[in-house]
């Protein structure tokens, strides 16, 4: 099986790339720049292609990104400090960025006759992203067998999507995943802040996987609290 491994550089899809590699079923990894904050999760996912000797696709849909405005990813606003499960982490949903970039994916796949295409959504994005929950992926996937229907049969692949964070943390250090040369933070400043909310997501997980967590932040004790009002 060939499998084409949506990749933004942060420790999710960096651990699914390195099971598939893995596995021997890993062809390329695709990234997208749509015109986000700052672009060093791009050069980490590049690092990831590099270490595994696979292709890296940067697709620029930044000029679709322009027309989903509103997002403390995309635009100049504040990126919110906190726990996903807090209303405030709204502000970092880019309306319908999955099902977009999904499109592309399985067209490239489609193209270059690959099986499968894969992405890191899992149980913790599923409080405030609709387009990572099970009943999309289900609802993509139909929508696709149409699409491609009597040209190719591409699969979507979620292996985490019913799980945590902290399974990914396990499942990432049981491929060797290098964790140091992942890129989380939403803020893009020269270490992980540890207060946004993906920088608390990526510290509890290692916490409660018991997975030895290399990261530098900021903050390194936020999550602490963030996590205690869940």
């Amino acid at each position: 099986m060939k499998v084409i491994v949506i990749c933004s550089g942060g420790m999710d899809s960096v651990s699914l790339a390195y099971r598939y590699a893995a596995a021997g079923d890993l062809h390329a990894l695709l990234s997208f720049d749509y015109g986000q904050r700052h672009a060093k999760e791009l050069e980490f996912a590049a690092l990831c292609a590099r270490r595994l000797g696979v292709a890296h696709h940067v697709i620029d849909i930044s000029g679709v990104g322009v027309a989903l405005s509103g997002s403390a990813l995309t635009d100049d606003i504040d990126v919110p400090d906190g726990h996903y499960a807090e209303d405030t982490m709204k502000l970092t949903v880019v309306p319908n960025r999955n099902a977009i970039m999904l499109a592309i994916a399985f067209g490239m796949a489609a193209a270059q006759k690959v099986d499968a295409v894969a992405t890191a959504v899992h149980g913790g994005d599923h409080f405030i992203y609709p387009d990572c929950r099970p009943e999309f992926i289900d609802a993509f996937q139909a929508m696709e067998d149409r699409a491609l229907d009597g040209y190719a049969d591409v699969r979507l692949l979620t292996p985490y999507v019913t799980g945590s964070k902290a399974d990914i943390a396990v499942d990432g250090a049981r491929h060797g995943t290098p964790f140091a040369e992942t890129w989380s933070c939403y803020k893009g400043g020269d270490l992980h802040c540890g207060r946004c909310g993906t920088c608390v997501e990526r510290r509890e997980a290692f916490h409660l996987a018991g997975v030895d967590d290399p990261t530098v932040y900021a903050d390194p004790d936020f999550w602490q609290g963030a996590t205690a009002k869940d």
